[in-house]
């Protein structure tokens, strides 16, 4: 079984739209472009094969938001397959032998994603009905005649693993039976289902306990043994990633006696570990083509994917084509392992779908997701930067200089925090960050530490120090951009999404003085209500969670001393938040508590809610409210000029 893997940004296009020029110090004219010229540019994301691979599938918000589109691999005019309106729709893949598509889609952003078909006479079945429960694709058995998935609809808490029949789906649509599909994996609550050997003996499981440890099991689906596989006394991070096509092995990826995981081999008949392959940074997944002719590594190689592709049985490294300026993710091998899609993007470019022929060598670009309006010359390249903290530590950031500052002149700025936490800020292309960067600020994206990518000291180096070391760092950040000779040090802000609206608010309530603004997007004010209302298909990743924060039960005063609401007081500094109404992560009160605090201090507070989203804004129309909002906030209370007026 091939694991497919998407990814979608959770925090989209931040535009505002104005008309303004300048010169950079070359005299050359950069131009500023409006919200709806940026708003032109599409996001993509995905890519599957149709069974004749004369197509490829994906996910596109053309129309504002996200549907499932189709594209000859010569090139030409995408199809769209979906039309909803409503609903944000990620496409998995097309059926093995027809050209019905599997995909999911939630509630406005509820995360109670289910699974649908849509089936060749247009209509649209949900396979997964039940509107309680939370369903995940897990991939195609080995003989295409039927799909694994994971579902909590038994336990709300525990992810039980089912397969169902091409066949079963097929009286459904003709109305002669029910779902049926077979268990093959009851959780007992503690353990995340991972891949699935050829031959349906054996399935991986891990068990979060920590985010440094991490225990894998082999689960015996005939016989429904579970065995640990690594030393009860590890603290380890363990990951399955995949089986030998003969089931004979299972490798995955560790960060045993090394700084950065790397990938090894498990034999189960006689329980030997072998390495297989490590780099200087973390390996981020690993998987086989469908036939096991190829290899495919991702590396996390500081902030930007590394891909590697080895042809299997004679360990030689397959030579990919260069791109200028771009990196090359989400790799894609066809089943016939003639074709590979993939996408690039860079600082200045947005995600572009490409396929590669294996036996010509040769490529061809899909889409041009750019609007032909913008210049990418007016775009800016991220630049990797390290610094150092309080305490020596490094700490790695991109920095992105506006081209619009005249000689002489000085920029304001913001940090941004990525969410998490643990996660990581890199050097694709976030749209966000370009239009704010094309209307004259600088943007310091901080890997605090605690991010993911720098190796495992790094990322446990915050482990119930939240809002404490991780919030110095962002500090020194901040007089770090003090010391850059085009930033106007008197006027830097904070902003970030989820761990980083956290950031935001702790900023500006535990050193109040240090940032002039903040710009708060869903972010946690009370620590000890969202451990507490953490989402039930969160699982045993709950407890890694409380591990690594707090427990709200044992740890209640220190989750107290680090949670902004009971601080709101200490906060004098304008605030923006933005909230969706349906997030199950952070929940709306968290904002409504923090809006309210921080009013009654007499400081200027704006507040931007959105009925019909969750952790993370996917529709068009509240991206061009929401993050218009944020530009002109920041140029009346930043800036500290009057916001220019919207062009259409």
């Amino acid at each position: 079984m091939r694991t497919i893997k998407l990814f979608y940004t959770l925090l989209p296009f931040l535009f505002f739209a104005c008309d303004r020029t300048a010169d950079t110090e070359e005299e050359n004219t950069i131009e500023s472009y409006t919200i709806e010229q940026f708003m032109n540019t599409e996001q993509i994301g995905g890519s599957a094969f149709s069974p004749d691979e004369s197509k490829i599938m994906y996910s596109s918000k053309k129309t504002g938001i996200y549907n499932a589109y189709e594209l000859a691999v010569e090139g030409g005019e995408a199809t769209q397959l979906t039309n909803s309106d409503s609903e944000s729709i990620f496409a998995y893949s097309y059926f093995p032998e027809d050209e019905r598509i599997l995909f999911s889609s939630d509630k406005g952003g509820n995360e109670i994603n289910h699974l649908f078909v849509k089936n060749l006479n247009g209509e649209t079945t949900d396979l997964t009905p039940d509107s309680t429960a939370k369903a995940q694709f897990m991939g195609w058995a080995p003989d295409k005649q039927s799909l694994y998935y994971a579902s909590n609809s038994r336990n709300p808490q525990a992810f039980d693993v089912y397969e169902l029949s091409i066949d079963q789906i097929d009286e459904v649509e003709s109305s002669v039976a029910a779902y049926q599909p077979q268990m093959l994996f009851e959780n007992d609550g503690r353990f995340y289902p991972g891949p699935i050997s050829e031959d349906k003996k054996y399935m991986a499981l891990t068990e979060s306990i920590t985010r440094q440890k991490v225990n894998m099991y082999l689960q015996n689906l005939e016989t429904g043994e579970t065995t640990l596989l690594n030393d009860a006394e590890d603290e380890i991070a363990y990951n399955p990633q995949y089986f030998s096509k003969d089931g004979s092995k299972l490798f995955f990826l560790s960060d045993k006696d090394s700084e950065f995981t790397y990938l090894s081999s498990y034999d189960i008949a006689s329980g030997e570990t072998t390495k297989i392959e490590e780099a200087p940074w973390d390996i981020m997944y690993a998987y086989l083509s469908e036939n096991g002719k190829y290899r495919v590594i991702g590396i996390n190689n500081d902030a930007k994917t590394e891909i590697k592709i080895y042809e299997e049985e004679s360990g030689e490294q397959v030579q990919l084509p260069e791109m200028p300026g771009g990196e090359i993710t989400s790799v894609n091998i066809s089943d016939s392992e003639k074709l590979m899609a993939f996408y690039v993007n860079s600082s200045t470019s947005p995600n572009n779908l490409y396929v590669y022929n294996f036996e010509s060598g040769e490529y061809t670009q899909l889409t041009d997701t750019m609007n032909p309006e913008i210049d990418e010359n007016d775009l800016v390249d991220g630049e990797v930067v390290r610094y150092a903290s309080f305490d020596g530590m490094d700490i790695p950031a991109i920095l992105y200089k506006p081209k619009i500052i005249a000689e002489g002149e000085k920029a304001p700025a913001m940090l941004w925090i990525h969410g998490g936490p643990g996660g990581q800020s890199g050097l694709g292309y976030n749209a966000l960050i370009q239009y704010l960067v094309n209307h004259g600020y600088a943007i310091f994206a901080v890997n605090n530490r605690g991010s993911s990518g720098y190796g495992k000291t790094f990322f446990a180096a915050d482990d119930q120090k939240h809002g404490q070391d991780d919030l110095q760092d962002c500090v020194e950040g901040k007089n770090y951009l003090a010391t850059l000779d085009y930033i106007d040090s008197t006027k830097i802000g904070i902003m970030g999404g989820s761990y980083g609206g956290y950031m935001t608010l702790a900023a500006l309530a535990f050193e109040p003085e240090e940032f002039n603004v903040g710009v708060d997007i869903f972010g946690v004010s009370n620590w000890l209500r969202t451990l507490q209302s953490i989402p039930p298909w969160w699982g045993a990743a709950r407890e890694s969670l409380f591990n690594e924060m707090g427990n709200p039960e044992t740890d209640s005063a220190m989750l107290y001393n680090k949670s902004p609401l009971f601080f709101a007081d200490q906060i004098t500094k304008p605030l923006l938040v933005l909230q969706g109404a349906n997030d199950p992560r952070v929940l709306k009160v968290e904002s409504d508590e923090i809006v309210e605090k921080v009013e009654a201090n007499n400081v200027p507070v704006e507040y931007v809610v959105f009925d019909d989203e969750g952790h993370g804004f996917l529709k068009k129309d509240n991206q061009i409210e929401g993050y218009q909002a944020i530009l002109e906030f920041l140029d009346k209370y930043l800036k500290e000029e009057e916001p220019v007026e919207a062009s259409l």
